[in-house]
């Protein structure tokens, strides 16, 4: 274990002084489950709330755009398929503990799972160092690689603009889930008013929900 730590710390050129914070931001709840340890969820929680500021100061110094444009621009920054982006330049996915089970189905490739970790991680620096320290990573790691992160089509965000500038509400839903615990599937649908305007299927209620919008604003082009 202690050589994953070194190797992931040279990446990231960072070294812990208090490595058991390393180790729950790497630990899923699979993982934690099996061993009786503490999972990342609550580290990811501030680490989502780190990113999204380490982001805004970016963008805040470095685009001279107006506020909603900051706002739009932010959001595909940090959301799942850009921290996906940022986590494969360094191969982060080898690093995170999962349960046999979640590796056994494909837990590792989870880009819900790789996101949660990274955040975690992100939120395990700030505990052991301060804000800046977490800038200057995010700087290091993700910001190099934004161009690629903003070429990814947030359909969410697509289709809100447009039924808003219709006057329309929109809004999702999760109407089914199948599967183990630890492999499910899940279905969403996405409303317009109470007109149902697509479905969609993903490895994680985001991606369902995204893959809904897809649908619906494919129908709309058709």
């Amino acid at each position: 274990m202690n050589d994953l730590f070194n190797e992931l710390e040279e990446k990231i050129q960072y070294k812990f002084k208090n490595r058991n914070l390393l180790k729950i931001a790497l630990t899923h709840s699979s993982y934690a489950n099996e061993h009786n340890l503490e999972n990342n969820e609550r580290m990811e929680f501030l680490g989502d709330a780190v990113l999204e500021l380490s982001v805004s100061k970016y963008l805040y110094n470095n685009d001279k755009h107006d506020e909603g444009i900051l706002t739009k621009t932010r959001a595909k920054l940090v959301c799942e398929q850009a921290l996906n982006i940022y986590a494969s330049k360094f191969d982060f996915a080898k690093y995170i503990f999962l349960g046999h089970g979640e590796e056994a189905t494909g837990g590792r490739t989870r880009k819900a799972i790789i996101a949660d970790a990274l955040e975690a991680l992100l939120g395990a620096i700030f505990l052991d160092s301060d804000f800046n320290t977490v800038c200057n990573i995010v700087y290091e790691l993700f910001i190099p690689y934004i161009d690629l992160a903003l070429e990814n089509k947030d359909y969410k965000s697509i289709l809100q603009e447009k039924l808003q500038s219709e006057k329309r509400n929109i809004r999702y839903e999760i109407v089914s889930e199948e599967g183990m615990p630890n492999d499910k599937t899940f279905e969403a649908v996405v409303y317009m008013d109470d007109i149902i305007m697509g479905r969609g299927i993903g490895k994680s209620k985001k991606e369902a929900e995204m893959a809904s919008a897809k649908n619906a604003l494919e129908k709309e082009a058709r």
